[in-house]
């Protein structure tokens, strides 16, 4: 094979899912569906917290940052392909690849830890009620969604730059997008610094943060069994059911794609995988966190 690195790699060509032409329309019907739906839920959800003096509060504060972040996901993933569909052409520029690598890593990594620290913001609520207007004041959500954001960032700038180092050996991606996983398998090097590298960052956002989730809801619980009145409990129930929801749905699919045994290497699964992870769970967020809302 001839063997080329980033620099001289002016396009980048998608396989997508040409392997089953018979449901590539099927496909992108259902991805645009998902990515309007998406797009359109998240934007409302933003738009009705800001404009509801109510919903002023650190959960929704939260919830319209990971509305957002999930806006900049699915369109980073979806909408290069949905192009790419309609125009037949399939390729993306050397810069469009990396940014939308980058993007991805970045968005996806901010939602592990933000969605940690709603759960922490849960757990404070639940547990400490008298004293979480102090403890959970302005200043505290805007320094957490901040560590938030800003942990995801450089975590994927750590992740992307040794990837945009190594020697390629062809332009072909067998993904529907820019894809980390997809891109190492054009390697022409030995990739195990970059994988050691994903790893611990995989291990740093995906269980640790499941842990501290685990710890608050353990602590939720516990203080939940302690109400005495059904209506009392039901209410803390409902508070954090939503989060629970949209924490399986997210972690379940990340883990199966990121910390999965070096022995799977199903790349059609890890696509079909991709697509509810780009298109379906930002969708869905807002349809979950709206449920038991008036």
């Amino acid at each position: 094979m001839f063997q080329e690195n980033w620099t001289s790699v002016t396009v980048f060509f998608f396989l997508g899912f040409s392997h089953y032409p018979k449901v590539e329309v099927i496909i992108f019907v259902l991805c645009l569906l998902m990515y309007l739906s998406a797009v359109l839920g998240n934007i409302i959800l933003i738009s009705i917290t800001i404009l509801d003096s109510h919903l002023h509060t650190p959960m929704y504060f939260f919830l319209s940052n990971l509305s957002f972040l999930d806006i900049w996901y699915t369109s980073s993933a979806l909408t290069p392909m949905l192009a790419n569909f309609v125009s037949g052409k399939n390729t993306i520029s050397f810069s469009g690849c990396a940014s939308q690598m980058y993007f991805s890593l970045a968005m996806g990594s901010t939602e592990c830890v933000l969605l940690s620290m709603m759960a922490y913001d849960r757990y404070v609520a639940i547990c400490n009620p008298l004293r979480y207007p102090l403890i959970m004041n302005r200043r505290v959500c805007v320094q957490i969604a901040a560590g938030s954001w800003l942990t995801g960032c450089l975590t994927a700038l750590v992740e992307t730059v040794p990837v945009l180092q190594l020697s390629l050996c062809g332009n072909s991606i067998n993904h529907f997008t820019c894809e980390i996983l997809a891109i190492l398998k054009l390697a022409c090097v030995d990739t195990s610094v970059v994988q050691l590298i994903m790893l611990a960052i995989s291990v740093l956002l995906l269980p640790m943060p499941m842990l501290l989730i685990c710890i608050s809801y353990a602590f939720i619980l516990s203080n939940i069994l302690r109400i005495s009145s059904v209506d009392g409990r039901s209410k803390a129930f409902s508070t954090c059911a939503a989060h629970l929801t949209v924490v399986v749905l997210f972690y379940g699919t990340a883990l199966s794609m990121y910390l999965k045994p070096s022995a799977v290497n199903s790349q059609e699964i890890d696509k079909f995988m991709a697509l509810i992870y780009a298109g379906l769970t930002p969708m869905l967020n807002p349809i979950i966190y709206s449920l038991r809302n008036k």
